[in-house]
């Protein structure tokens, strides 16, 4: 986070806040978009049908299949897939892409 801020990006991390899980749930209700990897926020965030777009890595855990960009457990998910280990300059240029058409979409 601190090379975020150096960047001048202002972030604000409101997770020292958190007390269970149904407080993370009801951050991630709040917000328009989660990005994430994968982990339990990604399944929470899915599980609540917030919008999340989760990064693998070329070896994915089970769960999230193979060869597919969507997710038959979590339908509002998009799944941003390394192609090559150690390659995620194409994940991120893509995840760049699909971000600033989403920013254009908004009034």
């Amino acid at each position: 986070m601190a090379a975020a801020r150096t960047a001048g990006l202002d972030i604000a991390d409101h997770t020292a806040e958190f007390k269970t899980f149904d407080d993370t749930a009801a951050y991630i209700s709040a917000l328009d978009l989660v990005i994430t990897v994968c982990t339990s926020v990604a399944h929470l965030s899915g599980a609540l049908g917030q919008r999340t777009w989760v990064l693998l890595d070329v070896n994915p855990h089970w769960v999230w299949l193979l060869d597919r960009t969507d997710s038959p457990w979590y339908p509002s998910a998009t799944l941003y897939r390394q192609q090559q280990f150690a390659q995620w300059e194409p994940v991120f240029d893509e995840l760049t892409r699909d971000l600033a058409a989403l920013a254009g979409e908004r009034p």
